[in-house]
């Protein structure tokens, strides 16, 4: 058999984490990219700058900081701790509350596009035909800005399975529980287990190959019906 019982545990967790994590984005992330899209306000440059923080901060850096948060001395961990809930660390949940973290640019950044793409005569539009902004978001901008949601699912669900730093910062290393798929492939370099380590990442580089066809596929050609 080409891929371990652990091996196998490892895909489905991360398929798992990936699936919740792209969920959740796609609820808090379209409300702050549509946000960025039509606010003119001076905080627009902050927030955005803090949305994209991820993409250019070290992973080890942003878990370190999610980890003191979370853990039994930081406010989230002491919330927590005042909810009955335990220490988010080392779990499944921390790990979906780290990635959410570590992912929001990537769905955040393609839906403000999609939104920005739109401009404002769409909205004006529907507007004139006593549309509240509520039904011109939903009848209006999203079905326009489908494109848009389809290529912020996709970066956000791969970006979310390629994820090392972070998720071995928040959620260690635990079999069943925290182990996805690149701390699995890393276990089996560090226990000199190449052929293990070469089926599961050649398993990943198709997966990522096949995530890039189709996101390049479904892509809309702007010259065609020119």
């Amino acid at each position: 058999m080409l891929l371990s019982e652990g091996d196998l545990q490892a895909i489905w967790l991360t398929l798992r984490l990936a699936s919740i994590v792209t969920l959740i984005l796609l609820v808090l992330g379209t409300p702050i990219a549509w946000w960025l899209a039509r606010t003119r306000t001076r905080w627009k440059g902050l927030i955005g700058a803090v949305v994209a923080l991820p993409l250019v901060l070290p992973p080890s850096v942003l878990g370190f900081y999610l980890l003191l948060a979370m853990g039994p001395y930081g406010l989230v961990g002491h919330l927590t701790r005042k909810l009955g809930l335990g220490p988010l660390p080392f779990t499944f949940e921390g790990l979906v509350i780290a990635s959410v973290f570590y992912s929001l640019p990537f769905m955040v950044q393609p839906l403000q596009n999609a939104f920005e793409s739109i401009g404002d005569r769409p909205l004006e539009v529907a507007a004139t035909l006593r549309g509240s902004p509520l039904d011109a978001f939903f009848t209006v901008a999203v079905p326009l800005a489908l494109p848009g949601f389809l290529t912020a699912s996709i970066l956000t669900f791969a970006h979310t399975v390629g994820e090392f730093g972070v998720v071995l910062m928040i959620g260690g290393n635990i079999p069943g529980v925290t182990r996805v798929a690149s701390v699995q492939i890393y276990d089996h370099v560090e226990a000199l287990e190449y052929t293990q380590a070469h089926h599961l990442s050649a398993i990943m580089l198709v997966f990522s190959f096949l995530v890039l066809l189709a996101l390049y596929a479904w892509r809309p050609n702007p010259k065609k019906g020119a």
